[in-house]
C-alpha cells in the first residue's frame, strides 16, 4: 500500500511540481544566506481597507523597476510580529517589536519567490505597523491612500458582509474572545484586528468599521510625523479616481519610477474595469446608496478626523 501511494506521488505531476518549487526556494534561500545581497528597501502601500490600495498597487505593478508577488503577505508578517506574539493585543506592530532578524527573514523571503529588485509590497495590517516598518526599513517608501470616511466605512461594511473574503480565521485561527458584532450576525473580525479591538466585541457593525477606518488613518498620521517626509507620498483615492494617469505620475516622481508607458496605459483605461472588489465601480456617496442609515449613526464619530483629512 505505502509502495502504490510512492509510486502515485512520484507520477503526480501536482505532487512533483511542488516539491520542485520547494526545492528551488529551499536553495535561493541558501544562497541569500551565504550572500546577503543588497537591495533596495521596499515601496509599502498602505491606507484603510477599502481605500483603494489595491488599485494603486495594481498600478504600480506595472512599474518594471519593483517586483510583487501580486498577493499579500500576513502570514510572513504574523510569523514575524502578530497576535500570537502579544497575547491577542493586535495585529499592529510598533519600532520597538522590530528586529533585525525579521528584516533578514522578510528579504529572504522575497528572495526565494522573486529574485533580487525592490519590492513592492502591499498588506492590509501593514497600516497598524508603519513605526515597526520604518524601524526595520529605514529608506523604505510609503504611499498612503486615503479615502473619504463615509464610502469608506460603509465599503467596509459591504465587505464584513463578504464573510469568506475577508474574515480573519482563514490567517489568525478562531479568535480567542467571543465575539457577537452585529448582535451575533458576526463572530469573527474582518480585514484587520486594530488595537483595543475587545471594546467593539459586541458594537454595531457601523460602530465597528468606523473604528477600523479612525485607528487605520490615526496610526497613518502619526507615522507621518516620524517618517521623512522624501520618504512620504499620499493622495485621496477620490483624486485618483477622477485624475488616475495625473496622480499616478505625480506618485512614479515621488518614488523615483520612471512613469513608464504601461502605468500610463493602466491608470487610462482605470474606468472600464470595476475597481472594488465588493460593490463594483466607485461613484460619489455610494453610502447613501447601500448603507444610509448607519452611516449616519457614525457620522458625529469620524467627522473630526475627516475635517482633519481634508473632507467637509
Amino acid at each position: 500500500m505505502m509502495e502504490t501511494n510512492l509510486v502515485h506521488k512520484l507520477t503526480n505531476a501536482d505532487y512533483l511540481h511542488k516539491n520542485w518549487v520547494a526545492l528551488q526556494r529551499h536553495l535561493k534561500g541558501q544562497w541569500w544566506q551565504l550572500t546577503q545581497p543588497q537591495t533596495l528597501d521596499p515601496i509599502f502601500i498602505v491606507g484603510c481597507s477599502r481605500s483603494g490600495t489595491t488599485v494603486t498597487f495594481e498600478t504600480l505593478s506595472q512599474s518594471t523597476q519593483v517586483k510583487s508577488l501580486g498577493y499579500e503577505t500576513p502570514q510572513l508578517w504574523h510569523s514575524l510580529y502578530g497576535p500570537k506574539h502579544n497575547q491577542w493585543h493586535s495585529e499592529a506592530a510598533r519600532a520597538e517589536d522590530a528586529k533585525p532578524a525579521h528584516r533578514d527573514a522578510y528579504f529572504k523571503y522575497f528572495y526565494q519567490r522573486l529574485g533580487s529588485g525592490q519590492v513592492l509590497d502591499k498588506t492590509c495590517i501593514n497600516i497598524l505597523r508603519l513605526e515597526y516598518l520604518y524601524q526595520l526599513f529605514p529608506s523604505a517608501k510609503f504611499v498612503f491612500i486615503y479615502r473619504n470616511g463615509r464610502d469608506n466605512v460603509s465599503s467596509l461594511m459591504d465587505g464584513w458582509r463578504n464573510d469568506k473574503q475577508f474574515c480573519l480565521t482563514q490567517f489568525l485561527g478562531e479568535n480567542p474572545e467571543q465575539v457577537a458584532i452585529e448582535n451575533g450576525e458576526f463572530k469573527q473580525w474582518h480585514f484587520f484586528l486594530p488595537p483595543q479591538w475587545r471594546s467593539y466585541n459586541h458594537a454595531s457593525l457601523a460602530e465597528v468599521c468606523s473604528f477600523q477606518w479612525l485607528k487605520a488613518n490615526t496610526l497613518a498620521l502619526k507615522a507621518k510625523q516620524v517618517i521623512p517626509s522624501q520618504q512620504w507620498v499620499e493622495f485621496r483615492y477620490e483624486d485618483f479616481v477622477k485624475h488616475p494617469v495625473d496622480i499616478m505620475e505625480q506618485v512614479c516622481q515621488k518614488l523615483g519610477l520612471p512613469f513608464e508607458p504601461s502605468i500610463k496605459l493602466h491608470c487610462a483605461n482605470l474606468s472600464a474595469r470595476p475597481t472594488s472588489l465588493v460593490s463594483g465601480k466607485p461613484e460619489p456617496d455610494k453610502w447613501k446608496k447601500r448603507n444610509y442609515q448607519a452611516i449616519l449613526s457614525i457620522e458625529d464619530n469620524i467627522a473630526p478626523l475627516m475635517q482633519k483629512l481634508g473632507y467637509q
